[in-house]
């Protein structure tokens, strides 16, 4: 199929009398997807200013730009409900990893971890260190943060949430212990500032050992502002190992203490003795869900990627090392190529890179092709993008689940794996006025080729760049266009408006 072909119309006066422009850009021809879950339409799609102004059969003449899509399919922008693109917003703008994939709106503050409000004086600790070096946690305030996103324009826009480790980490000087009831109201009330200045939830990250020792009565102190602001939480379950089932209660009986929407991150079944449970997972999740607003995002591979963690050292998988602080050298290999050339034991091993970062081969595809099929997932990424070798999801997540999971092994239809990834999500984490192409709404559109779209980013190349995304638009304005993001940026910081 080919290219989109964008023509650019200068009107004379007689033009403009016969057949007055409406639109600032008209897509003619497109397979429209909207994002809702129903099937393709062949329609033309008007944009005028920011939003999308006409849907339906359009009359040639009336767009200062027009784009012959026929052929193409035409969707809203995708949103990645799991980054840590929290400082990389600020720190390289243009967010070419992201468009380049077709996304638009990025949340972050995932896993526990946010870059505010933050203001260290030693380096962060794990898993803070998975988002930047100390300098940049320079947030005291999460208005402070919002501030800065508005000042960076980053090229996609950026919805937040709040990090219960970063909030431990604010008033505690040892995280290895729960947190006193003192430090549990200052933590909530730092919470509470950041809910006032459009923060959209708060997020943890339980498995982590700077929140391991965190109860659940702890979060529900400091999450309870919550309700109020009609703000959500999510969570980086205590285990996705064998004792997967009661954190996953652990963390719907918060959600309804707290009376608010959860959502389970990355869910998965990890380790070797863990796999085959996928069915066993899902009914708990649907159970739960016809009683709560209880679900969950997933990511398309059967690897996870992290800090280096003592816990999951095993022989069972491949455990590939990303980066280690005190040997910078050994990264690129796996954890028992190290420990060969050490001559030590894998545990050994893994206590003296570290802190180190790790890719962990440690799921079953099964499992994950399971998840990945239930129909309120939502696709995030939870890409690292400080890691010197980063996971492929980084740059390959959302053109995977179109192409092969799609497209290739049929396990859901295009409109189904759009809907994971656009309205599904704006509904889950309420973004009003985005995730679906109807007249109104916000212009975040991205413009594939459905043939043709594949990641190519791979565990050996992981920054490569896929294929088949033509053209991609943020709030109206043309963000990627022939392989490369435009000069002009057009993200947003989206403070959270609570619906009362």
């Amino acid at each position: 199929m080919a290219a989109a072909t964008q023509v650019a119309k200068t009107l004379t006066n007689t033009d403009a009398e016969m057949n007055p422009v409406l639109y600032d850009r008209i897509f003619f021809g497109a397979s429209v997807i909207d994002g809702t879950g129903a099937a393709a339409i062949v329609a033309d799609v008007a944009l005028l200013a920011d939003r999308i102004a006409a849907i339906g059969t359009l009359t040639p003449g009336t767009g200062r730009v027009e784009i012959a899509a026929q052929g193409l399919v035409l969707a809203p922008g995708f949103i990645d409900v799991h980054t840590h693109d929290d400082l990389e917003l600020i720190r390289n703008p243009a967010m070419l990893a992201k468009l380049s994939q077709g996304v638009t709106t990025v949340i972050t503050g995932n896993c526990g971890i946010s870059a505010a409000p933050a203001d260290l004086n030693a380096p962060p600790p794990d898993p803070m260190n998975l988002l930047g070096q100390q300098a940049e946690f320079a947030y005291r305030s999460f208005a402070e943060y919002a501030k800065a996103l508005q000042q960076a324009k980053p090229g996609v826009n950026t919805a937040a949430l709040v990090g219960h480790t970063t909030l431990r980490h604010a008033v505690m000087t040892d995280l290895s212990k729960a947190a006193t009831p003192k430090q549990q109201l200052k933590m909530q009330q730092q919470l509470r500032q950041s809910l006032e200045q459009g923060a959209l939830g708060l997020s943890s990250g339980l498995a982590y050992h700077n929140a391991i020792a965190a109860p659940s009565a702890e979060l529900a102190v400091v999450g309870a502002p919550l309700a109020e602001f009609d703000a959500i939480y999510t969570s980086h379950l205590r285990s996705e190992f064998a004792a997967i089932i009661p954190a996953l209660a652990e963390a719907a009986d918060l959600g309804l203490h707290l009376k608010v929407p959860v959502v389970i991150s990355h869910l998965k079944c990890a380790g070797m003795a863990n796999w085959g449970r996928a069915g066993e997972v899902l009914e708990f999740i649907g159970k739960r869900a016809a009683k709560q607003h209880f679900c969950c995002d997933c990511y398309p591979y059967s690897a996870s990627s992290s800090t280096l963690d003592l816990k999951q050292v095993t022989a069972d998988f491949e455990i590939f090392i990303t980066w280690s602080e005190p040997y910078p050298a050994m990264a690129g290999q796996t954890l028992a190529q190290i420990a060969a050339s050490w001559q030590l034991p894998l545990l050994e091993t893994a206590a003296r890179l570290m802190p180190a970062g790790a890719v962990y081969h440690g799921m079953s595809e099964t499992d994950v092709q399971q998840f990945l099929s239930y129909p309120p997932t939502m696709i995030g990424s939870d890409g690292l993008p400080c890691d010197p070798h980063p996971h492929p999801r980084l740059w390959g997540a959302f053109p995977r689940v179109l192409g092969h999971y799609s497209r290739d092994l049929q396990l859901f239809s295009l409109s189904q794996a759009i809907h994971k990834m656009t309205g599904l999500s704006a509904q889950n984490f309420k973004l009003a006025q985005r995730g679906s192409i109807k007249v109104g709404n916000f212009a975040d559109l991205v413009l594939f080729d459905a043939e043709k779209i594949k990641d190519n980013a791979d565990f050996v190349q992981p920054f490569a760049q896929a294929e088949g995304i033509v053209q991609v638009y943020v709030n109206g304005g043309l963000a990627f266009d022939g392989g490369m993001a435009c000069p002009d940026r057009h993200g947003r910081f989206l403070a959270h408006q609570p619906q009362r």
